[in-house]
């Protein structure tokens, strides 16, 4: 008996996601992609975790300056303890920690009974004054945090020229793969003529030979330009993030109708990312310099001091143990401290001078620096300038092959010359 077999739901609803995904798939690996400098420009903000890595420091850096300026905050802490403690000199131990210690007169004898102790308090500290410290330590947090910036530009520049640069290199590359396949073209239509011209006898074979050996010259040229313009632009979409096969990648910037005028100062060092990482570095250092310089001023503390202690021992020496659960005594206090780091001179007289040395390390760094971007810069004017005169001979070069081919193919019309010759044109 015949019979037909019923297709279960959820293997049709797999079938069907399946096919979904694979149309899903054929359609994001058939779209091309346009991309034009700005958009590669603001990929490359967006998609490098590197440069994320540099911001989240910066935000770091800027936190840090909040948690300077929080220490003129006072500080107060409350602290609840409960012991049992051998009965010798004053009944309880003081723990390690916010509670001041007591002692008292030493007991009669050595009783090792353990007895209950509890404790209850409050500190409050407070530095309002600190004789030009803080504001030190305010200046280095800032000076750090714009240093942090000036790292992330430096990184952002560095990346978008790459970014740049094979963008442009892409350009180019693009272009020569189409000189050398017209330039096999030509050739080929050559070999044909001369193939056609040498079984004849009209002419010799060594045109042929040498028709074939520009051929395959010119394929290797080929092979070698398609190579680095494959490898430019994987990294290109490396930098920006872009997930397309090459051959989808559309560079619409394709075209500049007029050359840019670059400035022609050479002194503007001082707005490249790389000086102004290293003028924020030197800034950092000026600060720690300046920080250093304060620590060695007097501490003023303004603290006060609340609380409450209850003993298992009466001052009589009778012990009721359980009335060392409840607080007998309270105390308060009020003061100030002016402490002064006498010895501390020779200290930080060393790491004064330390820092010193990383100012003139900062200075000298920045002078090379200037110096070198001058030179990078000199130089890049210069050729700008060079190839902006190639380019002005190139509509002369250009209409003078077009003439050239005029006259030629009226000559090839006439009789006067062969194909050949006329392809080459």
């Amino acid at each position: 008996m015949l019979y037909k077999k019923n297709t279960h739901p959820f293997h049709l609803l797999v079938f069907i996601s399946f096919l979904f995904f694979i149309f899903c798939i054929s359609s994001a690996n058939g779209q091309s992609i346009q991309l034009s400098i700005k958009e590669t420009l603001q990929k490359i903000e967006t998609h490098l975790p590197i440069l994320e890595t540099y911001r989240q420091q910066a935000n770091a850096a800027q936190q840090n300056i909040a948690l300077v300026k929080n220490t003129s905050v006072p500080d107060l802490t409350a602290d609840y303890q409960v012991n049992m403690a051998t009965y010798n000199n004053i009944t309880g131990m003081s723990y390690p920690g916010f509670l001041l210690p007591i002692s008292g007169p030493p007991s009669p004898n050595n009783d090792i009974n353990f007895v209950p102790g509890s404790a209850i308090g409050a500190l409050i500290k407070w530095n309002p004054f600190t004789f030009g410290r803080r504001p030190a330590a305010i200046e280095k947090a800032e000076a750090q945090f714009k240093q942090a910036n000036a790292a992330y530009n430096e990184q952002l520049f560095q990346y978008q020229y790459t970014a740049m640069n094979n963008y442009l290199q892409a350009l180019y590359y693009k272009q020569v793969i189409k000189s050398v396949e017209a330039s096999i073209e030509r050739n080929k239509i050559g070999l044909e003529q001369s193939l056609v011209l040498a079984q004849n006898g009209l002419k010799a074979g060594i045109d042929t030979t040498q028709f074939q050996a520009s051929i395959a010259q010119s394929e290797i040229d080929l092979l070698q330009a398609q190579r680095t313009y494959q490898q430019v632009l994987t990294e290109l979409k490396w930098l920006t993030g872009t997930e397309a096969p090459n051959d989808k990648i559309i560079l619409t910037d394709s075209f500049f109708a007029q050359p840019a005028n670059p400035p022609a100062d050479t002194s503007l060092s001082n707005q490249h990312p790389y000086y102004q990482s290293l003028q924020a570095q030197k800034n950092s250092t000026t600060a720690a310099l300046k920080e250093i310089e304060k620590s060695w001023v007097p501490q003023l503390d303004f603290w006060g001091n609340l609380y409450a202690r209850g003993s298992g021992v009466d001052a009589g020496g009778a012990v009721h143990k359980w009335d060392g659960l409840g607080f007998s005594r309270t105390n308060a206090g009020i003061g100030l401290q002016l402490s002064f780091p006498v010895l501390q001179y020779s200290k930080v007289n060393i790491q004064k001078k330390q820092y010193q040395s990383l100012l003139k390390a900062d200075d000298a760094r920045l002078s090379q620096a200037r110096l070198d971007i001058g030179k990078q810069t000199e130089t890049a004017l210069a050729q700008y300038w060079q190839d902006v005169k190639i380019a002005d001979k190139s509509p002369v070069l250009l209409k003078a092959a077009r003439d050239v081919y005029q006259g030629l193919k009226l000559s090839y019309e006439t009789g006067l010359i062969d194909f050949t010759r006329l392809a080459q044109a």
